[in-house]
């Protein structure tokens, strides 16, 4: 048991640094890059890897049960995921990886405390403090900047939309596990959906620099490490520790980004972006959720895997 104990927050906390490390990789593609076309590339490698593991554990006619039984709440959350990723990768492009990935993360909780007031549920005390902890270091983020990288509110809002999309998409994977769809399948499912609405975008957009062996690489990173490696990695170790411990073992995702784009991107912040980035890391902190969305659970008691 002391083993499976060990390796549980392992488990969790690698998952963690492996999403972490997605802005970067983005920002180290070849010239010529897009946030949509790396959207669109990573969910459909990630996707399609996910949908192999589901298929294998629970066979092609179980799957086709659940896209049937599920494929409203399935749609939501494969559109609110595509918003996620080209909210995310947008984000990061324009406002810098270590606040784009932590407005991402740390909007995703107000976000869904606000589909529950307009759902006729209060989120309680506890989600207010949070928010207006978020709310004043998003603020201070915005705090021009002089000799320093500019935060660029375009950024800001992209990454607002990523948090409120990974929001929608946790209320809508709730419901599609509510019809009887295991965890498993309601992970891949969405990003196999995202794919579908995201492969469109290709069109209007330069995809050349995925045909260059630089391209190649982000593309395996992200779809197979990110995706495919990570969310699996994180389900196994939820299966071994409680969910509030893996909530908070995934606050180094943004640890990770932060860390990453400061010595790897050369990153620099204001001291009042540097404030507003703790005041936000609080606020999610006390949100009680790591990733976005995962402050609301789902009810095997296990936080959203997307």
């Amino acid at each position: 048991m002391a083993r499976t104990d060990r390796a549980g927050p392992l488990l969790v906390l690698t998952a963690a640094v492996l999403w972490g490390s997605s802005g970067v990789a983005q920002e180290l593609g070849p010239p010529g890059i897009t946030p949509p076309s790396v959207a669109a590339f990573r969910v459909l490698l990630g996707g399609v890897l996910l949908l192999a593991v589901v298929v294998g554990l629970q066979g092609r006619q179980r799957l086709a049960e659940v896209v049937r039984d599920g494929r409203g709440p399935a749609l939501l959350a494969s559109i609110a995921m595509a918003g996620f990723q080209l909210g995310y990768f947008g984000g990061i492009r324009l406002t810098g990886v270590a606040v784009g990935t932590l407005v991402a993360i740390g909007s995703a909780p107000v976000a869904a405390g606000l589909l529950d007031l307009l759902r006729g549920r209060a989120p309680g005390l506890r989600w207010l403090a949070a928010t207006l902890v978020t709310v004043v270091g998003a603020g201070l983020l915005l705090v021009p900047a002089d000799g320093a990288d500019a935060v660029r509110p375009a950024g800001v809002a992209l990454a607002l939309l990523a948090g409120a999309s990974y929001a929608t998409y946790t209320v809508a994977s709730k419901g599609l596990i509510e019809t009887g769809v295991t965890t498993t399948a309601a992970m891949a499912m969405p990003f196999v959906g995202a794919s579908v609405v995201l492969l469109p975008t290709l069109l209007f957009v330069d995809v050349a620099w995925a045909a260059t062996a630089r391209g190649l690489a982000v593309i395996v990173w992200l779809g197979v490490v990110g995706i495919a490696t990570g969310y699996t990695l994180f389900a196994l170790g939820l299966r071994r520790i409680e969910a509030a411990r893996a909530t908070t073992l995934t606050l180094a995702e943004p640890l990770t980004a932060a860390l990453l784009a400061v010595v790897v991107l050369d990153e620099r912040l204001t001291g009042a972006a540097l404030v507003g980035a703790a005041l936000m890391g609080l606020g999610l902190l006390l949100s009680g959720g790591g990733r976005p969305g995962r402050a609301a659970r789902h009810p095997d008691g296990a936080p959203p895997s997307v």
